[in-house]
């Protein structure tokens, strides 16, 4: 370069005229130590300058999208690839000064790497839809239970939450004379039920010519003390006409009628009284005169609280009652038209501080009965 620069003032020099002078010479030591030193900054340079040409690893499709870090000078292979990055080989040194690289020429022009491939799975082909399956034949609605069914479960539903009390339930339809019986079937003390066994009694035995019914009884006449005994339950009427039937008879008719009863104690069961209604009510006790008598005087009795005021006006009734110390009872005939039951409820308390709740549980009873039946 300076021997270049000598040159070109020579020649200006001569076009001006002037002498020539000659460039002094550089000294030899000095010399040598430049182009040492020059040497090694062109060395240095090309390094880099390879280094900076060389091009960037291209990345696999299925490597990751990160940039790659720059590679630094120590010629350090690439971590995504297995091949060492080609050096570019040094230009020989010019004892001159080295020519720095342009900074066009070191700009590496970077190429974005491609982005990877993405797999898109193929959809899969729509299952088909299921065959919705045939509907069932519609089937026939069970048969509705029957009536007795029905009544049962009530009435033992209503025995079972008063399991406190003995409860007897007898109920016979007079066209089938099927008797149902629920709760206790053994013997309770009839109280004054058994009035009724007592007027059938002497009417039977007044139709046999035993006994008359206009014979004098207590300054009444014997039918007075019937109607009296049944229809106000008075018990001095009833001592009277089981006086006149007498202690062997009222066994012995019992006993005719299937019915075993001892006037001592004085007991029978619900389906035993029921009985006796049975056979009132269809005639076969007593004449029809006598029958429609009697039944007359269990109407509008002293005491209409228990079945008679659970049944509706339609239904007519006739019963007795029977209450004695803890024993409250209830026997009687529910009519509606063509239909007919004896239907008979024996209840036993504690005491007689009971007998309220012994009635709503006869009442209770009733409804059930009367729901059912009519």
């Amino acid at each position: 370069m300076s021997r270049v620069v000598g040159r070109h003032r020579a020649r200006r020099r001569h076009r001006l005229g002037q002498e020539p002078t000659q460039a002094a010479p550089w000294p030899a030591e000095p010399r040598g130590r430049l182009l040492i030193i020059c040497a090694a900054m062109v060395l240095t340079a090309t390094t880099a300058y390879g280094s900076a040409l060389a091009p960037p690893p291209v990345p696999s499709r299925a490597a990751s999208t990160a940039v790659p870090a720059a590679p630094s000078p120590a010629k350090t292979a690439s971590p995504l690839t297995t091949k060492q990055a080609p050096q570019a080989s040094a230009p020989t040194p010019s004892p001159s000064r080295a020519k720095q690289p342009s900074p066009k020429a070191t700009a590496t022009k970077r190429v974005a790497p491609s982005p990877p491939a993405v797999v898109r799975p193929s959809p899969e082909p729509a299952a088909p839809a299921p065959k919705a399956a045939p509907a069932p034949p519609p089937q026939a609605a069970p048969p509705a239970a029957p009536a007795d069914a029905t009544l049962e479960e009530q009435l033992n539903a209503i025995i079972a939450a008063n399991s406190r009390y003995q409860l007897g339930v007898a109920l016979v339809d007079m066209s089938d004379g099927v008797v149902r019986q629920f709760g206790v079937r053994e013997k309770f003390v009839a109280a004054s039920t058994g009035k009724i066994l007592a007027a059938a009694a002497y009417y039977h035995l007044a139709e046999a010519g035993v006994l008359s019914l206009t014979a004098p009884m207590g300054g009444q006449t014997a039918a007075v003390q019937i109607r009296q005994m049944i229809q106000q339950s008075n018990n001095t009427s009833w001592a009277l006409i089981l006086g006149a039937v007498g202690y062997q008879g009222i066994h012995d008719y019992a006993a005719s009628l299937g019915i075993p009863y001892d006037r001592t104690f004085n007991t029978l069961s619900p389906a035993e009284t029921a009985r006796i209604l049975v056979l009132l009510y269809n005639g076969r006790l007593l004449s029809p005169a006598h029958t429609a008598e009697l039944l007359s005087y269990m109407q509008n009795t002293n005491y209409e609280t228990l079945i008679p005021a659970a049944v509706p006006p339609e239904v007519t009734v006739f019963h007795k009652y029977g209450l004695l110390n803890g024993n409250l009872h209830d026997a009687s005939i529910l009519v509606q038209g063509q239909r007919a039951y004896a239907f008979v409820v024996y209840s036993l308390g504690t005491s007689v501080a009971e007998i309220p709740v012994q009635t709503t549980i006869i009442r209770q009873l009733t409804r059930a009965v009367v729901e059912q039946v009519f």
